[in-house]
């Protein structure tokens, strides 16, 4: 067969039921292949895009996607979505096409070293010049995609190698296992140890922890020992709002939230569950720190000691991990826990930020909290970069797993709907709803188009200020000055949202007051279809944040 066709044959056994791509004369040697396989090819309008769904459709699903393009600068407009997976660690297999090997490093046309290029934001990169390896190169990228730290790989197929002949037996071909690297039982044994003679521990539920859908184990174990649970911006919806252990998020921007620094400053003893500790959630690191006793556990040695040095730190799975921690602590019975624990959901209330509902020129946080009201659990959400994102971290209230899909690492701006179409796909063209402002919205606008192809019930909400919102509160606060952020024709001038919407097939509405609110956002959610909202809020509001979790600035 060809090597084309054992590409589309190994991803089909291999599990792989959906492609987002883009067809071109680099890549058709496998769209030939595509066009009579089971898995279900979704069209992207961009190829940037093409990534961000692929990435949105595992973050809901758990399941790999395929990526797929042509050569040139079709495969370079995969770099970004491509650094937007690898850091929020989200495994997916991309493939581009390549000129023919004759004209590798021949500066032909559309001819470039996408490997040389992708290879810092992917796990791994192979450009393959032998057909007949077909077989243990796709093996071993597949494998290394889900095993260990998740993330993208890419396989670049020249021309002439797609269409190669090989002697490829199909059904010798076998998946690598992936198996889940347990922790070290004396080190998992101290770590409950330490924990149980701390007078005020807490436990960060990190973003790995839902990648390994270990959440509930870890709920579990945190009701066990009667320990306080924060999360980390990637693991928001990891615990329910309500559960009394809940003491909120730990940032310095979108995790922000009162109740969760303020516990987490509290605290003497702190176990790191797949959590980088990385700079948004704690800021200046000498606050964060304190005299402080840390307890790491993630999968990627590298992580360990990175940015933290902990006293106990352990290699492993967050499940595995997880397991075992909760085995250990059983044999100690239930704790009682510190006096502490109890005052955890008044203090979560008092700190809760209330819906405003009224006044001339609405409050862009209020946004947040009518789309809790209307919306809830019952739906995806995508989110990119920017004033919105911080919003959405600090005031979205989300008590399941895997429904708030935002780029974490990253903050992409344009990942919100392509992510969106993916997830929604993934989860069976489930609702989603993409929060973003009006300056994002212009980024990967054209993919409205391919929402409204496969006509997907995404609500995308554009909190419209008229301003690089967080790049004008960055410059007002920490330079003292304001320039280039003002994008008055958003909202005052020539652009109209509502037709750009329109234009591409899509239900638009535009919102200016607060009683026009609520109405606009049930529409959307009962239209079952690609639908906008624009809302009009005011130019001026900041978010909080700070430069340390004990000095958060609020407005």
């Amino acid at each position: 067969m060809q090597v084309a066709e054992a590409v589309v044959r190994i991803l089909e056994k291999e599990g792989i039921t959906d492609a987002f791509g883009i067809p071109g004369a680099g890549i058709n040697g496998v769209y030939k292949y595509l066009a009579d396989s089971p898995i279900k090819h979704h069209i992207m309008r961009h190829e940037e895009a093409v990534v961000h769904a692929a990435d949105g459709y595992f973050r809901s699903s758990g399941k790999m996607a395929l990526a797929i393009c042509t050569s040139g600068p079709g495969a370079t407009n995969f770099v970004t979505g491509l650094y937007t997976a690898k850091i929020d660690s989200m495994p997916l297999f991309a493939i581009t096409g390549q000129a023919v090997r004759a004209q590798l490093g021949m500066d032909a046309f559309q001819c470039v070293d996408i490997v040389a290029i992708a290879s810092p934001v992917v796990k791994k990169a192979v450009c393959i010049t032998e057909p007949e390896k077909i077989g243990e190169i796709m093996q071993d990228l597949i494998w290394t995609a889900r095993e260990g730290r998740m993330g993208p790989v890419l396989l670049d197929i020249p021309l002439d190698v797609q269409t190669a002949e090989i002697d490829f037996d199909l059904d010798s071909y076998q998946s690598k296992p992936v198996v889940r690297k347990e922790p070290d039982l004396t080190k998992i044994k101290e770590a409950v140890n330490l924990l149980d003679k701390a007078e005020k521990p807490i436990i960060i539920m990190g973003g790995g922890v839902i990648l390994a859908h270990a959440e509930n184990q870890l709920v579990r174990f945190a009701e066990i020992m009667q320990i306080p649970v924060v999360t980390t911006y990637m693991a928001k919806g990891g615990l329910p709002e309500n559960h009394p252990l809940n003491a909120g998020q730990v940032g310095i921007q979108v995790g922000a939230t009162s109740s969760g620094n303020e516990i987490f400053l509290d605290s003497d003893v702190v176990l790191g569950i797949g959590c980088r500790f990385t700079d948004r959630h704690t800021g200046n690191m000498a606050v964060y720190k304190g005299d402080r006793k840390f307890i790491h556990i993630d999968v990627d040695p590298k992580e360990l000691g990175k940015l933290i040095t902990p006293v106990i730190a352990i290699e492993s799975d967050a499940l595995t991990a997880v397991e075992a921690l909760i085995k250990e602590s059983e044999k100690g019975g239930q704790r009682k826990g510190s006096p502490r624990v109890a005052d955890i959901p008044s203090l979560k209330k008092a700190s809760d930020r209330k819906y405003k509902g009224e006044g001339e020129i609405i409050d862009p946080r209020d946004v947040f909290l009518m789309v809790n009201k209307v919306f809830g659990d019952d739906c995806l959400y995508t989110t990119g970069c920017g004033i919105t994102q911080i919003w959405s971290g600090q005031l979205q209230r989300i008590s399941k797993p895997r429904i708030y899909l935002p780029s974490g690492g990253a903050g992409t701006l344009g990942f919100d709907i392509p992510a969106a179409m993916g997830a929604s796909i993934g989860a069976g063209n489930k609702q989603a709803v993409c929060m973003m402002g009006d300056f994002g919205f212009t980024f990967m606008v054209e993919e409205l188009a391919a929402v409204k192809r496969y006509d997907l019930p995404i609500v995308v909400v554009i909190v419209n200020n008229a301003y690089l919102g967080l790049i004008r509160q960055n410059q007002k606060g920490a330079y003292k000055y304001e320039y280039e952020v003002a994008l008055k024709e958003n909202k005052y001038g020539f652009i109209d949202y509502r037709k750009v919407a329109e234009g591409f097939g899509c239900q638009a509405e535009r919102v200016f007051e607060y009683s026009e609110l609520e109405p606009a956002m049930q529409r959307a959610k009962e239209s079952g279809k690609p639908y906008i909202v624009e809302v009009f809020v005011d130019d001026y509001q900041n978010c909080d944040m700070g430069n340390d979790i004990a000095h958060i600035n609020k407005f």
